[in-house]
């Protein structure tokens, strides 16, 4: 299990997850999407019971919350989910399932490129592993 992943994905919602109300839900879903932040909710519910009795992860937690952009609270945050994580492999297992759901489930990309040369310009996006380009030249371009 990735755990930077899941510190990456929840630094931007812990100001609104340790301050859960109705007006503070309604800004996070507006901050980082609504998607985002109900899979952040699903995450947070599991973990912060584990959180919560450890003194040293709840720390990194906050502290993380402050600072949701610096990388050396959410590596602290991230060692200490590690060792919860370790510890309890079910509650890994759930999160890797809650984390699967925010995948894609159609790894397909589209690529829209034009160029008015002879060049050729490639732009990809998402997690592309072994893309496959069709280079045949469009008998209607504008050259």
């Amino acid at each position: 299990m990735d755990i930077a992943l899941i510190v990456k994905f929840l630094a931007p919602c812990l100001p609104f997850l340790l301050n859960v109300g109705g007006k503070v839900a309604e800004g996070a879903s507006q901050k980082v999407g609504e998607d985002v932040w109900n899979k952040a909710k699903a995450i947070w519910g599991k973990l912060q019971p584990k959180v919560e009795a450890k003194e040293e992860a709840k720390k990194a937690a906050d502290a993380a919350k402050e600072n949701p952009n610096d990388e050396d609270y959410q590596a602290a945050l991230r060692a200490q989910l590690k060792e919860i994580l370790k510890a309890d492999t079910a509650l890994a297992e759930e999160i890797a399932k809650i984390l699967q759901a925010t995948k894609s489930d159609d790894s397909s990309v589209s690529l829209n490129a034009q160029a008015y040369d002879e060049s050729i310009q490639i732009n990809t996006a998402g997690d592309v592993n072994q893309p496959n380009y069709d280079f045949t030249k469009n008998i209607n371009s504008p050259k």
